[in-house]
C-alpha cells in the first residue's frame, strides 16, 4: 500500500505531520479523525494531490508547503486558506487557534504575514471582520461581508464553507476558460511568428535573385518583397505604433467614459458579446446568491455585487436596481428595466422573489449560465481552431505560390 504524507491539527490547534500507510486518502482521513485530529492536507510524496471524496468532506488536498513563496496572493491561495479555516472551525477549534494553524500552513509570505496580523488583531479583541477589512487587497468586500454575516448570525463555519465553495467554483470557471483558449492562442502565436520569420529571414534571400527583374516580376511577388523590405527596414516604426496604440487604449479605458464604452461594446459585439453577457450574468447570480444565502441583507448584498462587478454596464444597471429595491420595488422589476439581463434570468429571479427562495433561484441561474458559457465557448473554440488553421495555411500558401511565380517568371526573361 502507498505511503501518504499528512498534515493535521490537534484539538489544541497544534500542527502535526507524518507518514501513514493506507489504501487511499479517505482511509488516512478517517484514521486521523478517529484519533481526534483535523486532517488538512494528505498526499503521496512526489505527486500532486487530487480531489477525492475526502476532499469533498472539507479536506484540502494540496501540495505540501516548503518555504513561503513571495508574490501576489492569488484567488487559488485565498481559496485554500478559506477551506482550511472552515475545516478547522467546523471541527470545533477556537478562532485564534484555527488562525494560528492556517498561518503556519500558508505558502505565500504576504498571506502568511497577513494571517499573522489578523491573528494578533483577533487576540487583541477585534472581530474577524474588522481584522480582515485591514487587508482589502487580499480579502475583497465579498469576503469581508460574508464573514461579517456569519459572525453576526453565529454561523461563521457555514459562511466560510459557502465562501470556500464560491471561490472554488469561480476558480473552476476561470480554469475552464483558460484551458479552452490555450490552444487557439498558441496557434495564433506560432502561426504569427512563422509568418514574421518568413518575411524577415526567408524572403530577403530572394531579393538578390530578383533585383534585376524589375516590372517583369509578378505583382504578388513584388508585393511580398515590398512587405519584407518594409518589415526589415521599418520594424521599429511598427513597434512604436503598436506600443503607442496599446498605451493609448489603456489610458482611454482607464477613464470612466472609456471603460463604459469598451464594456458596452463587449456586450454588443457579435457572437462574443453574448458569451460575455452570459458569463457576467452567471457571476452576478452566484455572487448575489451566495451573499443572500449567507444572511447578508439584500441591499447590502447588491452593494457588494455592484462593487465587485467587472463590467461597468452591469455595475450601472445594479446601481439602478439597488435604488429600486430601496424604494420597495423588489429586484425583478428593476433588473428587467436595466435591459442588460436575459429574459430567462429575469423570469427565474422573479419566481424566486415571489416564492421567497431568491437565493436558491439565483444559484440555479448561475449554474445554468455557467453551463451555457462553457458550452458556447467550447463551440466557438471548435470553430475557431480550423478557421485559424485555414487562414494560416492560406497566408503561407500565398507566400509560397508568389515566390514560385517569381522563379518561374525568370525563364521568360531574354538573355
Amino acid at each position: 500500500m502507498p505511503q501518504f504524507h499528512y498534515q493535521a491539527a490537534t484539538p489544541q490547534g497544534k500542527l502535526i505531520e507524518g507518514m501513514m500507510e493506507a489504501g487511499e486518502e479517505r482511509m488516512v482521513a478517517s484514521r486521523l479523525q478517529d484519533q481526534g485530529y483535523v486532517p488538512l492536507r494528505i498526499m503521496i510524496p512526489g505527486q500532486a494531490p487530487a480531489k477525492t471524496g475526502a476532499a469533498r468532506r472539507q479536506l484540502t488536498l494540496s501540495a505540501l508547503p516548503a518555504l513561503p513563496r513571495r508574490g501576489r496572493v492569488k484567488q487559488r491561495d485565498l481559496q485554500i486558506l478559506t477551506r482550511e479555516l472552515a475545516t478547522l472551525i467546523s471541527a470545533g477549534l477556537p478562532l485564534d487557534r484555527a488562525l494560528s494553524v492556517v498561518s503556519n500552513l500558508a505558502d505565500k509570505a504576504e498571506l502568511k504575514q497577513a494571517v499573522g496580523q489578523i491573528l494578533r488583531s483577533v487576540q487583541q479583541g477585534k472581530s474577524l471582520t474588522e481584522a480582515l477589512a485591514e487587508f482589502p487587497k487580499i480579502f475583497p468586500p465579498l469576503y469581508v461581508n460574508m464573514v461579517k454575516a456569519g459572525e453576526v448570525g453565529g454561523f461563521l463555519d457555514t459562511a466560510l464553507q459557502r465562501l470556500a465553495e464560491y471561490l472554488e467554483r469561480a476558480q473552476e470557471v476561470q480554469d475552464e476558460i483558460k484551458s479552452a483558449l490555450a490552444y487557439p492562442v498558441i496557434l495564433v502565436l506560432v502561426g504569427g511568428l512563422s509568418i514574421v520569420f518568413m518575411f524577415t529571414f526567408v524572403l530577403p534571400k530572394f531579393t538578390a535573385l530578383f533585383k534585376d527583374m524589375g516590372d517583369a516580376l509578378p505583382t504578388s511577388t513584388r508585393m511580398l518583397l515590398a512587405i519584407s523590405n518594409g518589415l526589415r527596414s521599418y520594424w521599429w516604426v511598427l513597434a512604436v505604433v503598436a506600443m503607442g496604440s496599446w498605451l493609448g487604449f489603456r489610458q482611454y479605458v482607464a477613464t470612466p467614459q472609456g471603460r463604459f464604452t469598451w464594456d458596452r461594446w463587449r456586450l454588443r459585439v457579435a457572437v462574443f458579446g453574448d458569451l460575455v453577457r452570459k458569463r457576467e450574468v452567471a457571476h452576478f447570480a452566484r455572487t448575489l446568491g451566495t451573499l443572500v444565502k449567507s444572511g447578508v441583507p439584500l441591499l447590502q448584498a447588491l452593494e457588494v455585487v455592484e462593487e465587485v462587478a467587472g463590467n461597468q454596464v452591469i455595475r450601472q444597471a445594479l446601481k439602478e436596481v439597488r435604488v429600486g429595491v430601496r424604494e420597495g420595488q423588489g429586484i425583478g422589476g428593476p433588473l428587467s428595466r436595466s435591459g442588460v439581463f436575459p429574459t430567462l434570468a429575469l423570469q427565474m429571479v422573479s419566481v424566486g422573489e415571489e416564492t421567497g427562495r431568491l437565493d436558491d433561484m439565483l444559484m440555479r441561474v448561475s449554474e445554468y449560465y455557467e453551463k451555457e458559457t462553457h458550452n458556447q465557448l467550447r463551440q466557438l473554440v471548435s470553430l475557431l481552431e480550423p478557421a485559424l488553421i485555414v487562414v494560416m495555411g492560406l497566408v503561407i500558401g500565398f507566400i509560397v505560390v508568389a515566390m514560385l511565380l517569381g522563379i518561374f517568371s525568370m525563364n521568360d526573361l531574354p538573355f
